[in-house]
């Protein structure tokens, strides 16, 4: 049987942070577990986080008017990607499990991180219109984010200051892995190790030590199905009716982004929820 990879992305400049922690807790126990362990470390690689012209080799199609997602999707299909790109696009498809490992910076992932994204997800090679979400060209694939803030966890609930972490999450794991097709893990959230005492953070990391030991087997977050929608042009891609009528007797909306108006499904990006509670007919 052919050896499972998994591959973390991570970010981070300093090997004394408590995320490069992280990240080794990942690789040695995942090693452990007889996984092949590969760590795309984008601050020593100096991954280059901007989308430009230079990730193409050869004529582009339109120099006049450069459009960055047509082009690389035509130099996907036709090998002419930069070999940055190329690298990490086979990390992706050996990889069974990816594991992104970041401090959050402003909301989201650093901007090394989201240059990973911009770049590496390409048209055709990450989505198309045909094959995304729960039908995703990614969709035997499993993902997750991993990451640290710096702020309490009362700060990020639906009372505080921060806003609902939930709300904050719907964008990286909907709107980027989940639309890749990946089955998206719960996320790992480190609260505030900056401002943790070291019992703290030792704890943390025994959590994650922990979770990792049964983390390919746990069920993913729950995402409306694409079976749910009109997917067409005409219809505009939004739900069918009778599966309006059919959510509306329910308390909550479908997902923290399809909340139909309704109050939130509690923690839908955190947890994975009772699969059962969406519907295709």
């Amino acid at each position: 049987m052919a050896q499972k990879t998994v591959l973390i992305v991570y970010a981070h400049q300093s090997g004394g942070s408590f995320n490069s922690a992280a990240k080794d807790v990942a690789v040695e126990a995942l090693r452990q577990q007889g996984y092949k362990v590969v760590v795309s470390d984008l601050y020593a690689m100096n991954f280059r986080a901007s989308a430009t012209m230079e990730d193409i080799t050869g004529e582009v199609k339109n120099p006049e008017h450069f459009k960055y997602g047509e082009e690389t999707m035509h130099a996907w299909k036709e090998g002419r990607l930069s070999d940055d790109i190329i690298a990490e696009q086979r990390k992706v498809e050996a990889a069974e499990l990816v594991i992104f490992q970041f401090p959050m910076y402003w909301f989201s992932v650093p901007a090394i991180m989201k240059g990973w994204i911009d770049r590496v997800l390409t048209q055709g090679f990450a989505f198309s219109l045909q094959k995304m979400y729960n039908n995703g060209i990614f969709k035997d694939k499993k993902a997750m984010l991993s990451f640290s803030t710096g702020s309490m966890q009362t700060m990020y609930r639906p009372d505080g200051i921060n806003g609902d972490i939930n709300v904050t999450l719907w964008p990286l794991q909907n709107g980027v892995l989940h639309f890749c097709g990946f089955q998206v893990l719960a996320p790992q959230v480190f609260w505030c190790p900056g401002h943790s005492p070291p019992a703290n953070r030792t704890a943390m990391l025994d959590g994650w030590r922990a979770r990792l030991k049964t983390l390919l087997v746990e069920r993913p977050l729950t995402f409306a199905l694409s079976e749910m929608f009109d997917l067409t042009f005409p219809g505009g891609f939004v739900l069918r009716p009778e599966v309006r009528k059919e959510q509306s007797t329910r308390p909550h909306g479908i997902t923290t982004g399809h909340h139909l108006g309704k109050p939130l499904p509690p923690d839908n990006q955190l947890k994975a929820d009772d699969p059962s509670s969406l519907t295709t007919s």
